[in-house]
């Protein structure tokens, strides 16, 4: 390698993902220069099959990002969502439980292509499939990221590092073992996921609790179906064709679902595990953790695009204080806040998790427990609002709040 070309922004993006081109998008609003580095392609970004429920809370950022249009467009606004067991489905009013607040349907790849659209249409710098990126010095007021490209090295000082880079990035991974605590449960059991261009079994989406084991009838669109099937961590994707995903999501549907439901080749398929992961603190001198880098939630609770998106909303409002007001409250009291919601979020999926899915050694008497705690939840108004202010999410000043 030659000698490394040098360059110097404000922050510093470690992950082009959604948390990253949001951060970026927000910053850039506020006219704060920033750089996204990511080990890969723009086409494999995009790639990602994720989440595709947004709160009211990220739907309102995204709209403060000026990303909004399609979205609005396109996105299926949800008012309830249904849980199913012993062959009974329970409709959960989200709109009336919660004051007002509803869910959009909108998936992860349309929000990371509109993010991409914004800042390509803007000018702003992204460096796709940099290779052995590394982070250095964020213990000090003079932190620097390299990375190596086209067989030229490449060096980036900044006044702050966000590492937007995912669970498995090199952001955390960086920081000193001492420093920092991890907390993680990991499920006997991951979501077989299939994609497929056909209509969804229901306008609103199915939660269901089954002796075979969870199913979750989702969407992405009137003509786009998302379906997850709990299944063994030893079966791979292989295991299933096309056909015998359809057939076992039968057995697990009541009659309507199954009467309604149609089947068609599927567009995407993978088997995804699920754990509930915490880091803390999520800041280590001027470097600071976002999104999957700092926290996994199972997908059960539609939680882990929406911990990101309010992350980044309170990472930015932080940096924004400290290059317009010179103070360093906000980075200072970055962790709590962002703690504050996660732990919470992070607990509604934990508690959703356990109480739809059937676990391993489980005895008989868990189901009737289950069906009990499901039928109390449905049929008392507490219980309603309890899932449905959880389901939409909190509000952004909730880390206020709870200390009121």
């Amino acid at each position: 390698m030659s000698t490394a070309q040098t360059s110097r922004t404000q922050v510093a993006i470690v992950g082009a993902g959604p948390a990253g081109l949001l951060l970026g998008q927000l910053l850039h609003k506020a006219g704060i220069d920033a750089v996204i580095i990511e080990r890969v392609s723009a086409d494999y970004v995009l790639g990602r099959i994720r989440a595709g429920i947004l709160e009211q809370v990220s739907v309102d950022l995204l709209d403060e990002a000026g990303v909004g249009t399609r979205m609005h467009a396109e996105g299926l606004v949800h008012g309830g969502v249904e849980l199913m067991w012993d062959g009974r489905r329970h409709r959960v009013d989200l709109n009336k439980y919660s004051g007002g607040q509803n869910v959009m349907v909108y998936g992860q790849t349309e929000v990371t292509q509109d993010l991409m659209q914004a800042r390509a249409a803007a000018g702003l710098s992204t460096i796709y499939e940099a290779r052995n990126t590394a982070v250095h010095d964020f213990d000090t007021a003079r932190p620097y990221v390299t990375w190596d490209k086209d067989g030229q090295s490449y060096r980036l000082d900044c006044d702050f590092i966000a590492g937007c880079d995912g669970f498995h990035g090199v952001c955390r991974a960086s920081a000193p073992r001492s420093a920092i605590t991890e907390y993680e449960k990991v499920y006997p059991f991951g979501w077989l996921g299939l994609l497929a261009d056909t209509p969804p079994v229901n306008d609103e989406l199915v939660y269901i609790n089954s002796p075979r084991g969870f199913a979750l009838c989702s969407q992405r669109s009137k003509t786009r179906s998302r379906y997850y099937l709990q299944v063994p961590l030893t079966h791979h994707v292989e295991d299933w064709s096309d056909d015998a995903f359809w057939q076992e999501l039968r057995l697990r549907l009541d009659d309507e679902g199954r009467e309604r439901l149609v089947t068609g080749p599927s567009l995407e398929k993978s088997i995804a595990p699920l754990r509930s992961f915490v880091t803390e603190p999520l800041r280590f001198g001027r470097m600071f953790l976002a999104g999957d880098a700092g926290h996994i939630v199972p997908p059960t609770g539609a939680k882990g695009l929406n911990l990101a998106t309010t992350d980044v909303k309170y990472l930015c409002n932080a940096l924004v204080e400290f290059y317009r007001d010179k103070s360093e409250a906000g980075i200072d009291d970055y962790s709590r806040k962002c703690l504050g919601r996660i732990w919470r979020a992070e607990r509604f999926s934990w508690w959703l998790t356990q109480l739809m899915h059937r676990f391993p050694h489980d005895e008989q008497i868990t189901a009737k427990f289950q069906h009990a705690e499901l039928d109390y939840l449905t049929h008392s108004e507490a219980g309603l609002r309890t899932i449905a202010e959880n389901y939409v999410g909190l509000p952004l000043d909730f880390a206020e709040r709870s200390l009121m």
